[in-house]
Parts: C-alpha cells; sequence; structure tokens
C-alpha cells in the first residue's frame, strides 16, 4: 500500500518529535503531520525546561526537528488533518489537500486549540502578560501587580499557587462570584482582593499588559494576568470514536492508550499539565509504549 509506514503520529510539536525521535531511534518508519499552530507560537520565552530555559519556542522546536529529521526513517510533512479512520490492519489518514496516508499505529500528539474569552486585547496578550502556568511564567512576574482571571473552586485553588510567587493579587471573576464564605474569608484574610465587575478590554503594549478596563469604567493598573480559559480538542475525535475526560481532554490509560486498540494520545491534548518539559516527557515515553506494542506484534 503507497504512504504506508508504521507509526503516524499527528503534532509535530514537542510532544509528535519527541515521540518521533523515541520511534526513529527503533528504526519505526513514522510520518508526523503537523499544521503549524503550536499553541505557544506567541510566547517570547519558554520556561522551566532544564538545558533550554529562556529560550524562544520556535527555537526549540526548530531544534528538535533537525535532530528528528536526522533519523531516517522519520519523515516530516507540514498539514492539516481533516480525517482519521480506522481501516483493516491500522488507520487511514486524509490531509486537507486530499492526500491519504496509512499506518499500523496512530499518535495523537495533536494537542488543544485554547478558546479565547470576549475581552478585546486577550488574545494579543496570550503567551506574553496572560498567562496560564506559573510554573512556566511565574517567576519572570514574581512579585509583579498580578490578577487572576477565574472563578470558584478552580480559582481558589489555583490562587493558593500564585500567593507564593506575589503578595499583590486581586482574584478577577468577571461576573458574580461562585466563591464560598469561607474561600471568600480566606482571601480576605491574605489580602488577595475580589473584583466583581466584568472586564471589557486590556490596554496593552505589544502584548504586555498596562491595565484593565471594565464595562462599568472602572480600570485597574496590571502587569500580568493568570488566566483559565476553554479549550477544545484540535482533531475530531468523533471520527475515531475517542473518550472524553469528564474535562474534555482525550481518555488514555497508564499505557498512554485510549479506547480505541492501536490508537495513542500524549502531550496537551491529555493532561492540564501544559509545559513544554512535560510534553517532550509524554512523546518520548509513548513513543516507547508504541514500540513496544509493535515488537510484541512482529515477535511471532
Amino acid at each position: 500500500m503507497k504512504n504506508k509506514v508504521d507509526v503516524i503520529i499527528i503534532g509535530g510539536s514537542y510532544t509528535g518529535l519527541s515521540a518521533a525521535m523515541s520511534l526513529g531511534r527503533s528504526l519505526r518508519n513514522v510520518l508526523v503531520i503537523d499544521g503549524g499552530k503550536s499553541c505557544n507560537r506567541q510566547t517570547p520565552h519558554s520556561h522551566n525546561f532544564i538545558t533550554h530555559d529562556g529560550r524562544a519556542p520556535g527555537e526549540i522546536s526548530s531544534l528538535a526537528r533537525e535532530q528528528v529529521l536526522k533519523y531516517n526513517t522519520v519523515k516530516f510533512i507540514e498539514g492539516t488533518v481533516i480525517k482519521a479512520s480506522e481501516i483493516t490492519g491500522g488507520f487511514e489518514i486524509i490531509t486537507e489537500n486530499n492526500e491519504k496516508f496509512y499506518a499500523k499505529k496512530l499518535i495523537l500528539a495533536s494537542g488543544v486549540k485554547d478558546i479565547m474569552p470576549d475581552i478585546e486585547g486577550f488574545s494579543e496578550c496570550w503567551g506574553i502578560s496572560v498567562i496560564h502556568c506559573p510554573y512556566c511564567h511565574g517567576y519572570e512576574v514574581k512579585n509583579k501587580t498580578t490578577g487572576i482571571l477565574s472563578n470558584g473552586d478552580p480559582a481558589f485553588e489555583f490562587s493558593k499557587i500564585v500567593f507564593n510567587l506575589t503578595k499583590d493579587l486581586t482574584l478577577f471573576t468577571h461576573g458574580a462570584s461562585t466563591l464560598t464564605q469561607e474561600q471568600s474569608d480566606r482571601f480576605s484574610r491574605n489580602n488577595i482582593r475580589i473584583t466583581e465587575d466584568e472586564i471589557e478590554k486590556i490596554i496593552h503594549e505589544k502584548g504586555q499588559i498596562q491595565k484593565l478596563v471594565f464595562k462599568n469604567g472602572k480600570e485597574v493598573p496590571l502587569d500580568a494576568l493568570y488566566a483559565k480559559i476553554s479549550f477544545e480538542q484540535n482533531i475530531n475525535t468523533e471520527d475515531l470514536g475517542l473518550e472524553l475526560t469528564e474535562h474534555g481532554f482525550i481518555k488514555i490509560d497508564h499505557f498512554h492508550k485510549t479506547n480505541i486498540d492501536g490508537v495513542f494520545a500524549c502531550g496537551d491534548n491529555v493532561t492540564l499539565m501544559r509545559s513544554v518539559a512535560n510534553a517532550v516527557s509524554q512523546g518520548n515515553v509513548t513513543g516507547a509504549l508504541v514500540n513496544r506494542e509493535l515488537c510484541e506484534e512482529d515477535f511471532n
């Protein structure tokens, strides 16, 4: 069959490339298909990844691709997968150019798509001064005037982590607070301000927040804003009949297997822990697990 490989990896950022290296070093024929829209493409610097701390995300992924493609059994194409189907003996992948590829195993390293709230300036600041992870970005904004855009239990738990990095902290619930009275009291005891006003826009300079402007006309100066926002899967999970968790992640077991035999998933599409270091780790492990399954099948 033309265009058939051992493994197709959908997604060629840190997770997918890490899985490809693991498989390439195991002599597996691998095809990586990537749409070129990594979730951190706007982020100027990546942190908390040993040996690469402070480097631009694009530099890390470019170096990774260069190193992975030195293994001659690994191929990389730019393209968007529009359909993935289970067929006899494996899987068929169709891209937007109507190219068809086939593989025995499928790794979904496709990440997620962040859904920006209807706040002017939010998307321009995303990954720069509107940030998602205190481990990836918190040190750089330590002790600065900081906000958290969240509500309820998630806001309460997340605030404990951010409070370790700055005491100049405000929770913006963007509407009526859903905190319990006990939670609100603990915020008060720690001098964490709570603002329920709805945010209209973010005033910024090239993605760097200057202040928040609220629908009632109020303005608040700010240096950084942590935000917990919604997301959706980058791939159509219904094509393969993939199960999702209650939080919208692809459901996997301890071996990174999905509910569909032969389909594995790893990276941002399966976990809340969104970091470059974790993505690389998950890809490396998943590649090894897929190779192990292929070895089991080949060893008659």
